[in-house]
């Protein structure tokens, strides 16, 4: 019997089942504090994104002391990616409550062009930031 790196193990399985019902739970809270709805509501949870991407430029801008001296951390720019991450992934909820399934495809896709066939998700490394 051969073992098949590219399963998820138990522990990974279950992080990804916990991040989307956080993701879930944060969509529910976010629905039942929305003031617009519908079409423009979703359109306003996607320019959210932009947002949050400003705000890791701003903090990688900070990091390296590009404007007036550091005014943040590497920590900050870990921070501000994470709400990226998160915000994209709740405009993902709100599109579709497929989001799980159209997200785990589209992941699948994107590791099947661009990472060779025999490479799988594990042996990626992530560089450290200076």
């Amino acid at each position: 019997m051969s073992h098949d790196d590219t399963a998820p193990t138990p522990a990974a399985a279950e992080a990804a089942a916990d991040l989307w019902d956080t993701v879930d739970a944060l969509w529910r809270w976010l629905e039942a504090g929305q003031p617009i709805g519908g079409r423009e509501g979703l359109l306003l949870r996607v320019l959210k994104l932009s947002e949050e991407v400003g705000e890791a430029a701003q903090a990688v801008i900070g990091a390296t002391g590009q404007a007036l001296g550091t005014s943040h951390s590497w920590e900050d720019v870990q921070a501000e990616l994470c709400d990226v991450v998160i915000t994209a992934l709740i405009a993902l909820r709100t599109l579709t409550p497929d989001a799980r399934e159209v997200f785990a495809r589209h992941l699948e896709r994107v590791a099947r062009r661009s990472l060779p066939q025999t490479a799988t998700t594990k042996a990626a490394t992530v560089p450290e930031a200076p």
